[in-house]
């Protein structure tokens, strides 16, 4: 693979996992999101979503 190639499959996958988490970001109202990575790169997203109830 060439490295012209090969920048542009990165570019590629980073821009997707941006995209992912700014989804899982935008769709959460209370909770949290956590990036895993290891050697450098994303391996995994979590999503922890709380729901919230009004006690009156």
């Amino acid at each position: 693979m060439s490295a012209d190639i090969k920048t542009q499959s990165q570019t590629l996958l980073t821009n997707t996992i941006a995209n992912q988490i700014a989804q899982i970001v935008q769709g959460i109202r209370f909770g949290s999101v956590e990036v895993v990575i290891h050697d450098g790169k994303v391996v995994q997203i979590e999503r922890k979503e709380k729901l919230r109830f009004d006690a009156k």
